[in-house]
């Protein structure tokens, strides 16, 4: 075999392999060969083939009789990796930037520690009124939007509610109402909650194992009237589902997935 047929043989080797790895999914942790064989184009030979190798690669294991597959423990350990290197702020940057780019108003992003959450990236508007908080600004989850964003699809955050609220003058009746309005809409709204004439929409991002932040738009209510509130919430949530591509979410689409607490 000539090189450049040896070279070609083994890229198309590799993407065999990719496309046996990705028919695996969530919903789909276990298949069986002839599975496997309904989602890649292979013959069975060439699927047996692969597989053995991934195998003796650790990136699948074979369970059960009858034979069953699934993704192995290098799998594992490319995704610790994988999280462990991340930088979240730097993955949402071009994102961030495109929504500050398309509204003008302050944008920013952040992540839930413990009952508070935490900035991990701003970028302030360019107009001359804005409001804005910093980097490493840190708010109780329960206030604002971009907290309520997240803890409208934390499981099991309405058993914890009153946790979350402690020593805050916030009606529980109220507060989930406003939770289930957020997971129906797919976007929290806060009005002059946390300052004066601020408006803030902000939708949940994700990861693998769950919600993992949110992304937040601020601006007056002198700009941001009621008409222009649901244009920013598509607007936020698309961003935000583009950030949960880019984190491994799978599918994720211009909405939430709908896992209620």
């Amino acid at each position: 075999m000539e090189p450049k047929e040896k070279n070609s043989e083994n890229v198309r080797a590799v993407n065999r392999a990719l496309d046996i790895l990705l028919a695996f999914t969530k919903d789909d942790a276990e298949l069986t060969a002839g599975e496997l064989l309904q989602r890649v184009d292979l013959s069975r030979p060439t699927l047996y083939r692969i597989l053995y190798t991934l195998e003796t690669k650790g990136f699948i294991v074979s369970v059960g009789d009858p034979q069953r597959f699934r993704l192995g423990p290098s799998v594992a350990r490319l995704s610790h990796v994988w999280t462990e290197t991340l930088d979240l702020s730097a993955l949402a940057e071009s994102i961030m930037r495109g929504l500050w780019s398309e509204t003008r108003e302050t944008v920013a992003m952040f992540v839930a520690q413990g009952e508070m959450r935490l900035c991990l990236a701003e970028m302030p508007s360019p107009q001359p009124l804005n409001f804005k908080r910093g980097v490493g600004y840190t708010e109780r989850i329960a206030r604002g939007a971009s907290g309520r964003a997240i803890l409208a699809f934390m499981p099991g955050a309405d058993e914890r509610l009153e946790q979350y609220t402690k020593d805050l003058k916030i009606d529980l009746k109220k507060l989930r109402a406003e939770l289930e309005r957020t997971r129906e809409r797919g976007y929290a709204v806060s009005r002059d909650e946390l300052i004066e004439g601020a408006v803030a929409v902000a939708a949940p991002f994700y990861n693998g194992r769950g919600v993992a932040g949110s992304i937040g738009i601020f601006g007056p209510a002198a700009r941001i009237g009621e008409g222009h509130v649901e244009a920013l919430g598509r607007q936020v949530v698309a961003a935000c589902a583009r950030l949960s591509q880019a984190l491994g979410v799978k599918g994720a689409g211009e909405a939430p997935p709908t896992s209620l607490p």
